[in-house]
């Protein structure tokens, strides 16, 4: 009886993430683990580095990058996207030029042409088929859960199966889901058990293992089980000294046995990307359906990762500005590493780990959507294009200074608005979402109070939880907020008397009018100028039909802008302007002379933002007083670690009284 181990590590960190966090990692993880793989010479395995982590360990570890060259006669590495982008999601171009980089650097560094490819997320779609083999791919890591979804037994899946595409073949490695949740959480003795269990008297059979290589030092409470208990060290020597577990490549494996069968995939990830990427309007009706069917979990399939483009308007403009810039047709290196980069796919959604709800992932992409943009050395000017596909036109006017973008479907909403200079995406704010793990949050005090055990505490002692395990637990005082249009700029409320600081920063205040994410229409453009009209209504007691007109000039870092509303509703209303501005360090940003901790008031005709971090002051500038509302925005998400609380923007609101009509005159000037 024997078993063929096929053991591989993937490790990927987001582009430009903080060097401090790397450096982290290296220590906590890459560092020991190779070391230990060190030790053990007979112990074959399989690497992936995303190509950008491998540039960085090269660069700043010289040391650590030369120790897994001098491992790799016991390593096979496997290519993917330089950049580790979604495959199915970036054009096919793109697609081939990143896999081609990767695998360059595989040769050139460890004198290995990589014949197996790292899904990334283990997306699969067979619309990436052609250009895996374009790319000279042989197999490709998937999940039990892709063949499982097909109809396939999860008995079966001990080995490697084959799908097609336009006569093109390509092999697929399902990984084992148990050995995924047990590596390296369980104990030693119950692992080799398992691992003992796929054992068959051919030998032909595989257990198979590639997961992440943070798993084994940096994920909550792995460090200590992993080194300092020295369970990696057992399961090496274990692994090597138990003669039916055969620790072997892919690609040794795949030459010596045939495939099991000819399968067809549908478009799918791992279990948990299913539930993480399902529409908010049936998620609870999801969970309700898995927790009831545990024993049918096979047969409930959840959404698929390009569902986070509609969770997230947020994701969905990162990824079709990307797109967008993908299609330009003189591109230089420096470009086409600018656009690459804006592809990296940790940005782009949520799950256990942050995500979109991290702004410097998002920031960082930004940078490279810009840096791509002043590549191109745009003029002043106006571009109009349907970038978020909404089958709408957005219009894009560029300044020496700034780029600014307006969606007049959305409200008429400036989308995005970017210090050309600091690469710098002033709009880069996040919606309040509800996440239906909301629900499930407990304050630390109240665990303690009402003595609920974490399930963190509830293992056997040589025995910890995955991430996916994890109680949501915070110490904060957070507020669940949701809002009900997106957090950008320019945003036009109609709102009764009574509002507040409070009932604004909830956003429960009573809206009359149509105007905050309703279209308008464009009446005039120029090439520094936009006017946009709707005529809606204001719903107090019965419908009062309203026109509200914004015109908007552009010119190097100033935007003029102007407000014109006129209705038969003759009540006293408020007319509240919002705009929501990000920054890179809310400790030391100043509004009018205010830290900004919790909700101001302020009643002024001029409001000053001074960011130091980016050497900028922004002034807002109106015809008339106005009442001033400023509160931070913060969402609440749940990570690896547990809940964060993170602070995405600052929202302003400027209010006027109004009767019928209002002619509001305002300028933003950024210096």
């Amino acid at each position: 009886m024997k078993t063929n181990l096929l053991f591989g590590i993937h490790c990927h960190q987001p582009v430009d993430n903080f060097d401090k966090v790397i450096y982290e990692i290296i220590e906590k993880s890459y560092r020991p683990f190779f070391e230990i793989l060190k030790l053990y010479p007979d112990f074959k395995c399989s690497v992936h580095f995303s190509g950008w982590l491998f540039e960085f360990i090269l660069k700043n570890d010289p040391k650590l990058f030369n120790l897994i060259k001098e491992l790799s006669p016991q390593i096979e590495f496997f290519t993917g996207g330089y950049y580790e982008p979604i495959l199915a999601s970036i054009p096919s171009v793109d697609r081939v030029k990143q896999i081609n980089m990767l695998s360059l650097f595989i040769q050139k560094h460890f004198n290995q042409k990589p014949r197996g490819l790292w899904l990334t997320e283990r997306i699969w779609d067979d619309s990436i088929i052609d250009d895996l083999k374009q790319c000279d791919v042989d197999y490709v890591i998937v999940d039990d859960y892709h063949l499982i979804a097909s109809g396939f037994d999860k008995d079966e899946l001990k080995g490697y199966f084959i799908t097609e595409n336009s006569n093109n073949q390509i092999s697929l490695f399902p990984i084992n889901k148990d050995l995924r949740y047990i590596i390296p959480f369980a104990s030693i003795e119950n692992t080799m058990k398992t691992l003992n269990s796929y054992a068959s008297h051919e030998g032909e059979n595989a257990a198979i293992i590639f997961d992440d290589g943070e798993k084994f030092g940096v994920w909550p409470k792995t460090y200590e089980k992993v080194y300092e208990q020295e369970w990696l060290k057992n399961f090496f020597e274990k692994c090597i000294e138990d003669e039916s577990i055969n620790p072997t490549t892919f690609a040794d494996f795949y030459d010596k046995n045939n495939a099991i069968s000819l399968s067809y995939l549908p478009t799918v990830s791992y279990h948990e990307m299913g539930e993480w990427s399902t529409l908010p309007n049936i998620s609870r009706d999801y969970l309700d359906l898995v927790h009831q069917h545990m024993d049918k979990e096979h047969l409930i399939r959840g959404g698929i990762w390009k569902n986070f483009f509609i969770k997230y308007n947020e994701s969905n403009w990162i990824h079709k500005r990307s797109l967008e810039l993908s299609r330009t047709l003189e591109q230089s290196n420096e470009f086409k590493d600018s656009l690459f980069k804006t592809q990296c796919n940790d940005v782009l959604w949520h799950g256990v780990f942050g995500g979109i709800y991290l702004p410097n992932l998002r920031d960082n992409a930004y940078k490279y959507i810009i840096n791509c943009e002043n590549l191109l050395s745009m003029k002043a000017s106006c571009k109009t294009y349907d970038i978020n596909m909404d089958s709408i036109k957005e219009y894009k006017f560029y300044t020496p200074n700034l780029i600014t973008i307006i969606d007049p479907k959305l409200g008429g909403q400036i989308l995005e608005l970017d210090l050309r200079d600091k690469l710098f995406n002033l709009q880069n704010t996040l919606t309040r979402y509800h996440e239906t793990y909301h629900d499930k949050i407990q304050k630390i005090v109240e665990v303690e109070e009402n003595g609920i055990e974490d399930k963190k505490d509830s293992k056997n002692e040589d025995e910890i939880a995955t991430i996916h395990d994890s109680v949501l637990l915070t110490s904060e005082d957070i507020e669940l907020y949701e809002d009900w249009y997106l957090k950008k700029s320019a945003i036009d409320h109609i709102c009764s008397n009574d509002l507040d600081k409070n009932t604004f920063k909830a956003c429960t205040f009573k809206e009359y009018g149509d105007f905050a994410n309703q279209p308008f229409d464009v009446v005039k453009n120029t090439q520094g100028s936009i006017e946009i009209k709707r005529e809606g209504g204001i719903y107090k007691n019965d419908k009062k039909d309203t026109t509200l007109e914004k015109y908007f000039t552009f010119k190097n870092s100033k935007i003029d802008s102007i407000v014109s509303l006129k209705s038969e509703e003759t009540d006293i209303l408020k007319y509240l302007l919002e705009w929501n501005l990000h920054f890179q360090d809310y400790e030391i940003l100043t509004v009018n002379g205010h830290n900004i901790k919790d909700t101001l008031y302020l009643e002024n005709s001029q409001l000053t933002i001074l960011d130091q971090s980016l050497n900028k002051t922004i002034t807002f500038q109106f015809d008339q007083c106005v009442d001033i509302y400023v509160y931070p925005v913060k969402s609440v998400s749940q990570s690896e670690a547990g809940v964060d609380y993170t602070t995405q923007g600052i929202c302003l609101g400027f209010a006027k009284e109004f009767s019928s009509q209002l002619d509001l005159k305002y300028s933003i000037t950024i210096k």
